[in-house]
């Protein structure tokens, strides 16, 4: 009985021995699929775990009329291992973020200001779309194609958190015009018509 309580107590030990209370990523090393090597303990400090991207509000000045300002690992090391990423999100008047999906993570969006409205679409093709306010949260499971637009006159703004610190990101309309697929491919798979597809590669610099 005490052999089996020893080998017990042993093989705990050995389980938490492992155990890392973070891994602050050191990014001059290469990035692996695991996250960034750790820096080591005693070089870690306080501001590691401190990040005031968020801060500022992204340029709009562009096509969409929206910023996103990211705080993952590049920028934000302490997130390494943690499995957590941020993001601050900045809509102009009439700003959209296009349909698109996060391969890796799901999604939760809190409004700051202004009024969003945002919405997904389930592997049914049910559609769920909320307009939200400040205060607000809206949740987008895990590789879901989802968007947000500006439902208001003034800026908004939103902060959003992904279940990984490597969320991806595929564009829907990027995914489909700003390639090198032949045309044909795009419009058989699409059932736009040619001319269609190659007006939109011409906009998104696809080519093809």
């Amino acid at each position: 009985m005490l052999r089996i309580i020893f080998l017990l107590s042993l093989l705990f030990a050995l389980s938490t021995a492992s155990v890392q209370d973070f891994c602050v990523a050191n990014l001059k090393r290469a990035e692996t699929p695991a996250g960034y090597p750790c820096i080591r303990p005693i070089h870690v400090k306080a501001k590691d775990f401190v990040f005031s991207g968020l801060g500022t509000p992204g340029n709009t000045t562009n096509i969409i009329s929206a910023a996103v300002t990211p705080g993952f690992v590049a920028q934000f090391p302490g997130l390494n291992g943690l499995g957590l990423s941020t993001a601050r999100l900045d809509l102009a008047p009439k700003g959209v973020i296009p349909m698109h999906t996060h391969p890796g993570a799901s999604e939760v969006l809190f409004v700051l200001d202004g009024a969003i409205t945002a919405g997904f679409v389930s592997s049914a093709n049910s559609v769920y779309v909320q307009t939200l306010k400040p205060g607000q949260v809206m949740v987008f499971p895990q590789g879901l194609l989802h968007f947000q637009i500006n439902a208001g006159k003034s800026a908004a703004a939103a902060f959003v958190t992904f279940s990984s610190a490597s969320p991806g990101l595929q564009i829907l309309d990027f995914a489909l015009f700003a390639n090198d697929l032949p045309t044909e491919l795009v419009s058989g798979t699409t059932f736009l018509e040619p001319a269609v597809v190659k007006k939109l590669k011409g906009v998104l610099g696809g080519t093809g």
